[in-house]
């Protein structure tokens, strides 16, 4: 029979994002604040009313300046994935930063949660090349950072080579399990506005105009796949708006009386691992 995912994830970056790229001043910082006192409960209200479990990427950073909140989470049954501690983007680390981040946010989630994340996502979707080594090395099952399918979760290679002028060369598949995402069904380009020195991310646009186009592509992975998982991913200090709010459980009751299955990354990774990778 068919049977149609969607996983609803949350990047619960608090601050971190704003001090990763500069923006300390208090207005900023302020925002991110936002999404931890206000916005994270209401998102675990929702959740809890719908009977949705979600996934929800956490930085070392908001488990330790945000403690209640983030066992809050826990405490709602809904599952942790890794995002990095400091929400330094992989690419603008070497290898052994990259690591000690990946390990002491890890040691984070285990003391929140009692064991180590299954799930990570990358800070920015910018992953580097000892990524996915790393991953590997610490047991990660899969990594959502990566925008190679929509609906079909697929293999994570290695090794790819890169060189102006020459067709591109294929690394090897690994055993991570890659759960693909897209910027179109992210929150934050389309919602946030954002003023730096260098550029200006409007943002800003009908909530209920982006729930409508996140239906259809619900619609359209219904209408061509017999199986797959769609993944919306949210900031609580961008989702969290009443709103937005309105529209996302909107968006959230259409999709259960179309007969979707919500679900943890973790739960439709494992589901994936076991239909496509047996």
């Amino acid at each position: 029979m068919p049977r149609h995912i969607v996983c609803l994830t949350f990047d619960f970056d608090t601050q971190s994002g704003f001090i990763a790229r500069g923006m300390t001043t208090p207005t900023p910082l302020s925002r991110g604040e936002f999404g931890a006192t206000v916005a994270c409960g209401r998102l675990l209200t929702f959740l809890k009313e719908r009977g949705i479990k979600s996934t929800w990427f956490t930085p070392g950073f908001t488990i330790e300046s945000w403690p209640k909140e983030s066992a809050a989470v826990v405490e709602g049954g809904h599952e942790i994935g890794h995002h990095s501690w400091a929400h330094i983007p992989n690419a603008n680390q070497t290898r052994d930063e990259e690591e000690a981040d990946l390990v002491r946010a890890n040691e984070n989630i285990r003391k929140l949660t009692g064991h180590t994340a299954r799930g990570y996502r990358s800070p920015s979707w910018d992953l580097s090349p000892h990524t996915i080594d790393l991953l590997l090395k610490h047991g990660f099952l899969y990594d959502s950072s990566l925008m190679g399918a929509d609906y079909i979760p697929y293999r994570a290679r290695r090794g790819d080579t890169v060189e102006l002028g020459k067709p591109y060369g294929f690394g090897e598949e690994t055993a991570l399990i890659e759960m693909p995402i897209s910027w179109s069904l992210d929150d934050h380009p389309h919602f946030e506005f954002i003023r730096t020195p260098q550029t200006v991310a409007p943002g800003l646009k009908p909530a209920r105009d982006m729930m409508q186009a996140w239906y259809d592509e619900f619609t359209y992975m219904k209408k061509t796949a017999d199986w797959g998982v769609l993944t919306y991913t949210m900031h609580p200090y961008v989702i969290g708006r009443g709103y937005r709010m309105l529209a996302l459980e909107d968006l959230c009751d259409k999709l259960a009386r179309d007969g979707v299955v919500f679900m943890t990354m973790e739960q439709a990774a494992e589901e994936a691992k076991k239909r496509l990778f047996p």
